[in-house]
């Protein structure tokens, strides 16, 4: 070999490495950031590559995506978006629930964020307002404070002449202070009390259970949180296993086992996520999208669950019903 084809040959492998980490010319990146699991949000994926397509943003053609997942162990995402912003995306994707956000918004002030809000962004302090959020986040948000109501009042249809409910509270979520205040108003509005219970680990729920029965109390509200999704399976065994009709805020809830759900299409956000990032991929700011407000909402029933818990479903409820679960 020339001494001259041996030193380029060098130079060269001393850069594959560098190489096989660098983003291919000319394609930008998205980053992903979620509390949730790669298993159970194969769908949502989907939906927000649906969202980038409707921009003309493909992925693996012209963006490539950085995914990381938690697997609602939320103290493991300040590092993962550290690691996911030393990559330089174009966009970072926050998913999964305000935590999230939270962490996201802490890293960095520069980088374009779009989140999936569980809370008010505005009350929370992530946006300056929902029609000019005004720095470098914005995304969509759940408003799932205003449907507690709905979701305790379908529950006190199929379980009439209750007085209280229970409601699972995640201590290690940063809106459980305003879930709890969310909840308390809409208990409220509708003419139940309520009794919280506080879970963030399968151990805790068990415990939590054991209080509702103990304390004889009679249906149980599961509000959003990354942890309440991972942990669906458990939860809808041990609301079956003690007779305890639940409502969730997810449909993959009730496709577990679990009574009922009423919430936000979560496929549908996570689409107008993707649109959002693909926008911002495009050159759009922040700063000038609108936090955007979900229109399509979903109730879903198991009528097996319904079977298994003694629950005869009133006419008017099967009436407003969008998926039977069979």
């Amino acid at each position: 070999m020339r001494r001259r084809e041996f030193i380029k040959t060098v130079v060269l492998s001393a850069t594959w490495p560098l190489a096989a980490h660098a983003q291919p010319s000319g394609k930008p990146a998205i980053g992903f950031l979620s509390a949730r699991s790669a298993k159970e949000s194969a769908h949502l994926v989907d939906a927000f590559r649906k969202g980038l397509a409707e921009h003309g943003i493909v992925e693996g053609q012209n963006v490539s995506v950085d995914y990381s997942w938690a697997d609602s162990h939320y103290e493991r995402l300040a590092a993962q978006a550290s690691d996911l912003l030393a990559r330089q995306p174009a966009v970072l994707v926050s998913v999964g629930g305000d935590m999230t956000a939270k962490v996201a918004a802490a890293a960095t002030h520069t980088t374009p964020i779009v989140a999936v809000f569980i809370g008010d962004p505005v009350v929370s302090g992530f946006v300056a307002s929902l029609s000019r959020p005004g720095g470098n986040i914005t995304g969509v948000s759940n408003l799932n404070a205003v449907i507690e109501a709905k979701r305790l009042g379908l529950l006190r249809d199929v379980k009439p002449g209750i007085s209280i409910v229970g409601a699972l509270l995640n201590p290690d979520s940063i809106t459980s202070a305003s879930q709890r205040k969310d909840i308390e108003e809409a208990a409220r509005t509708v003419g139940l009390s309520v009794q919280f219970l506080e879970a963030k680990s399968d151990p805790e729920l068990d415990a939590a259970f054991k209080s509702i029965v103990e304390n004889r109390i009679p249906a149980l509200l599961v509000p959003a949180d990354a942890f309440f999704a991972a942990a669906r399976d458990r939860l809808a065994e041990l609301a079956a296993l003690n007779g305890i009709p639940a409502i969730y805020s997810l449909r993959e809830s009730v496709v577990s086992g679990g009574l009922m759900s009423y919430g936000n299409d979560l496929p549908d956000t996570y689409r107008l996520i993707g649109t959002y990032a693909a926008r911002i991929v495009k050159g759009a700011r922040p700063a000038d999208l609108p936090v955007l407000q979900p229109t399509k909402f979903e109730f879903v029933l198991n009528r097996k669950a319904a079977k298994a818990l003694g629950l005869t479903i009133p006419a008017g409820v099967l009436s407003i019903v969008d998926e039977v679960i069979e």
